[in-house]
């Protein structure tokens, strides 16, 4: 089994993707496991418009500091049709509660959305996530995406983010709620790995 890097320091994005790259035949290790220390330089990185530059931008980052080995990172957000596409890349700190961080940020966020979804009519909102392969000059990108609708309650205590507010269209439950291998078999980042690693597949 070929070994890659996960560039991200997000335990939920970690618990979910070391089982999707196991399945499709890749050790997936941490940025700990492979000695990159945190860095503050790290918070800067994001700082694009698009799920596709903070990608790369992360890509091109953690590549450059993990000796040579090959690096998958993401960049994914929720995108709510009645705010105009927000939270969209500013998903993660969206609160602005800084000094949060872990379930504390999470709660934050999905308060903010739940207020300002509070007298919305339509509901409807997708999960976007998009990945990047970076090996040795190699870049590969690969969009997925999951739809659904924001509830007015949140639903199970499952998944991070803003999981528990998104009801799936694919599995009639929130993402709270589901399993992590029925969210992985239709999230956004699931869909987005597995594309990419059939590229990556292709390419060798």
């Amino acid at each position: 089994m070929r070994e890659l890097v996960l560039a991200t320091r997000s335990r939920g994005k970690l618990a979910e993707l070391q089982p999707l790259c196991s399945a499709l035949g890749y050790v997936a290790r941490t940025l700990e496991d492979v000695g990159v220390v945190e860095s503050a330089d790290e918070e800067g990185i994001e700082a694009f418009d698009t799920f596709e530059e903070n990608a790369l931008a992360k890509a091109r980052y953690f590549w450059a500091r993990c000796g040579g080995r090959p690096v998958i990172a993401d960049d994914s957000g929720l995108v709510v049709a009645a705010l105009g596409g927000a939270p969209g890349v500013h998903s993660r700190r969206w609160s602005g509660r800084n000094d949060l961080s872990g379930k504390a940020l999470d709660d934050a966020n999905n308060a903010r959305l739940a207020g300002l979804m509070r007298d919305q009519v339509n509901r409807r909102a997708s999960y976007v996530c998009v990945a990047v392969w970076l090996d040795q000059g190699q870049e590969l990108l690969a969009r997925g995406e999951t739809s659904g609708q924001i509830l007015e309650v949140a639903a199970g205590a499952g998944g991070f983010g803003y999981d528990p507010l998104f009801l799936s269209d694919d599995l009639g439950v929130s993402f709270g709620e589901a399993t992590r291998e029925a969210k992985a078999g239709v999230s956004h980042r699931g869909r987005a790995l597995r594309a990419l690693m059939t590229q990556v597949r292709a390419g060798r």
